[in-house]
């Protein structure tokens, strides 16, 4: 599927998002926050088992498109702006970073270039994030005088610890993909051109994995942030015994006890 703003293709179990406006490093404006949420509602179909998230050209990310910003600004004043920022911002909130908080399947980030603003906040929602050494990654927010949206001051916290969180967003200053994997922000960095092969090759090998797991202890590390001890391991027990009753669970059992590879299916 290619639509104006981002392209998704099903390859090897994987759902691959490419945000596509490389002439503007992937800036997001209003229609292609709405794509972005309609592929990830596509992902939930069952022969998408993984998700990968990248972007075209040489950058991820840059964030929101201020052009569209300065439009309204002309054209309808104060009230309009903020109007169309809380549109803008409950959609991106709604649609993608829930969305893929939600989603029932492992997302795996390919970082290729600059993640700015909310293509930084972008990236903490995806469950794996793989760098280009080349990537960089800029809260930016504070240098338009802004607060933090997407997200980030949820999970951004949560990865790295609050004081290096503020640090982050009170410097505004590019972060490099060692840095960012010194951090914790990052799980892996590669070489520039390994970057897409390898990031596949990590979602095709999660794909192929035991999804209705993996889908089980994404909801419980979200929720673990609400519960206490004792409502977690309550979770725990209950998402345990749901997940035996399925063929996955079996084979895996009975591959462990025949001493070979499992195969599961997702079922």
């Amino acid at each position: 599927m290619t639509t104006n703003e981002i392209t998704f293709e099903k390859m090897d179990g994987v759902g691959i998002i490419t945000l596509n406006r490389p002439e503007s490093r992937n800036a997001l404006t209003p229609n292609m926050i709405s794509e972005i949420g309609e592929a990830i509602e596509s992902c939930k179909r069952p022969d998408v088992r993984a998700v990968l998230l990248t972007g075209a050209g040489g950058g991820f990310c840059s964030g929101a498109d201020l052009k569209f910003l300065m439009e309204t600004l002309e054209k309808s004043g104060q009230e309009g702006i903020q109007e169309y920022i809380r549109a803008l911002a409950n959609d991106l909130h709604n649609k993608v970073v829930l969305g893929l908080r939600r989603l029932e399947k492992p997302v795996v980030a390919a970082i290729n270039g600059v993640a700015a603003g909310a293509g930084f906040s972008l990236t903490l929602s995806c469950d794996i994030r793989v760098a280009a050494r080349g990537a960089r990654f800029l809260m930016a927010y504070a240098n338009i005088g802004a607060p933090a949206d997407g997200g980030s001051t949820y999970l951004l916290p949560r990865l790295i610890g609050a004081s290096r969180a503020m640090e982050l967003y009170f410097a505004s200053q590019p972060t490099s993909a060692q840095a960012a994997l010194e951090m914790g922000l990052v799980n892996q960095v590669v070489e520039d051109d390994a970057l897409h092969r390898h990031a596949m090759e990590t979602a095709v090998r999660l794909a192929q994995g035991p999804t209705l797991a993996y889908a089980r202890v994404k909801a419980l590390f979200n929720s673990s942030w609400e519960n206490d001890l004792p409502a977690q391991l309550d979770a725990e027990t209950a998402a345990f015994a749901d997940i035996s009753l399925t063929a996955d669970f079996q084979e895996g059992i009975k591959a462990f006890t025949e001493r070979r590879q499992a195969r599961f299916q997702g079922k």
